[in-house]
């Protein structure tokens, strides 16, 4: 019985008793109606809107449609300097206007729609904000500190929020429509964005865009930040250096995409590099770099380019390094044989709970290509490719650690054999709610230690140790 049922049994119950002691009792009521009514009537409530933002809007409608005649002649960015003065000349000629609204929110609104992307304009150019979260007109969240928050910016409608979409969508040749309800873009600077509308989104268009930084990160912020340590700064440069296969796993929003643009900083300048994405958000300092994205399907259902067909066509490309943004499906098998074949020192990232759920979603994705392999066979491909998983997790105080790094030794009957180097051990939490802990060695030196040092690279022995490393 669920929870509702059980609640009207009781109050049916209590009628009865109640009509036994000669008690006048109310009719019953329907609970999830009564619901229904007090929602829907929260709903009306919220949506009506004060004088004031009526008045901003009737403002912001009028100075629109006047720039709009100006426009015709002249570029939008010589009006610019113009807007304030066309705002006090309809003041002028408005009585209602006067007095009673703020001239410059209405001025600053408008051009942020002109020249960025709307209300949320001055949120992408706040550094301390990472993640921008729009669930409808009145609901924009942030992530600041790793905390999720709700913001005070507004949109006036869906269809203001559509038209931001649009702009964001458009100069890099997506669409989105009702046929074509998802899409995956990207802002100049490299910031991710994820747009989906009705009818999938049932509350109104909904926009996610994940913030990169202007100057891309470096080994020395992750220190900074705590995502590592300086000896393993050095440890994971020297893998990248001496060209082992590095696979970055972790959850969403764990940080993969930007330790695997530090990862990829590691690599010599004069090797030629090709780097595949859904959305291209890499943000490579080397000058040999060549760049390949993904393309969706037209309206009638072709023309699309998957990561898969990228991958296969980058062999033919004569690339000394492959870097795979993300890796979901039967693009997994052409990295592998990649891997196996001459293309060392290439660098994927992958959705996983742990390096072994890594190594399991890889043989899933395998599968996925719909070649009947044997189990073995797939676990041959991935214990001969991959050196080096790195593992990155968001921990519950926010902040973005890689807890696991871990070496693929090879194949021991029909198990891929995992060895953890490094593990973050966890002491406890301070007073301010932030985990305290570091990531340790195991006392463990990996097995392609050699190849470090045939590769020119010396790491000394005691950065796999516990006692000297603390």
């Amino acid at each position: 019985m669920s929870l509702l049922n059980k609640i009207q049994a009781k109050k049916e119950e209590k009628s009865k008793l109640d009509n036994a002691n000669g008690t006048i009792t109310t009719a019953k009521i329907d609970l999830l109606s009564s619901y229904r009514k007090t929602d829907n009537n929260a709903d009306k409530i919220k949506k009506e809107k004060d004088p004031k933002t009526i008045l901003q809007q009737d403002l912001k409608k009028l100075l629109h449609k006047k720039i709009m005649d100006q426009v015709k002649d002249n570029d939008v960015k010589k009006i610019i300097p113009q807007i304030d003065g066309m705002a006090v000349e309809i003041m002028k000629e408005n009585e209602k206007f006067r007095g009673v609204i703020n001239r410059k929110i209405v001025v600053d609104e408008l051009i942020n729609d002109l020249t960025g992307y709307g209300p949320i304009n001055p949120l992408l150019l706040d550094p301390t904000i990472t993640e921008v979260m729009i669930n409808g007109p009145e609901q924009v969240y942030v992530e600041k500190a790793g905390k999720i928050i709700k913001t005070e910016v507004q949109f006036r409608d869906d269809e203001h929020i559509m038209s931001i979409i649009e702009k964001i969508v458009a100069p890099i040749g997506r669409r989105i429509d009702e046929s074509s309800p998802m899409v995956d873009a990207r802002l100049p600077d490299g910031s991710r964005v994820n747009a989906i509308i009705p009818p999938l989104a049932l509350k109104g268009p909904t926009l996610t865009i994940r913030k990169f930084s202007k100057d891309p990160f470096k080994m020395e912020d992750l220190i900074k930040f705590g995502t590592l340590t300086e000896d393993m700064a050095v440890f994971m440069d020297a893998c990248v250096k001496a060209k082992l296969n590095v696979f970055v796993s972790g959850g969403t929003g764990s940080g993969k995409t930007t330790t695997l643009n530090v990862l990829s900083s590691c690599i010599p300048s004069d090797e030629r590099i090709i780097t595949i994405e859904d959305a291209a958000e890499l943000q490579l300092w080397q000058e040999h770099v060549v760049s390949l994205e993904s393309r969706p399907s037209n309206l009638e259902g072709k023309g699309e380019i998957s990561i898969r067909d990228l991958v296969k066509n980058a062999l033919r490309m004569r690339p000394e390094r492959i870097i795979i943004g993300e890796v979901r499906s039967g693009e997994a098998l052409d990295m592998l044989q990649a891997m196996n074949t001459g293309h060392d020192g290439s660098l994927a990232t992958g959705h996983s709970n742990s390096p072994r759920d890594m190594i399991s979603r890889l043989e899933t994705m395998v599968l996925m290509v719909g070649i009947d392999l044997p189990v073995k066979a797939i676990r041959e491909q991935i214990s001969g490719a991959i050196d080096l998983i790195i593992h990155q997790s968001r921990m519950k105080d926010g902040t973005r650690r890689i807890t696991h790094i871990t070496e693929v030794q090879g194949l021991e009957g029909d198990v891929i054999v995992l060895q953890d180097i490094f593990v973050f051990e966890q002491y406890g939490i301070n007073e301010e709610g932030k985990i305290i802990g570091e990531l340790k060695p195991t006392g463990i030196r990996p097995k392609f230690y050699e190849r470090l040092e045939t590769s020119g690279i010396y790491i000394p022995p005691t950065v796999f140790i516990e006692d000297e490393y603390s």
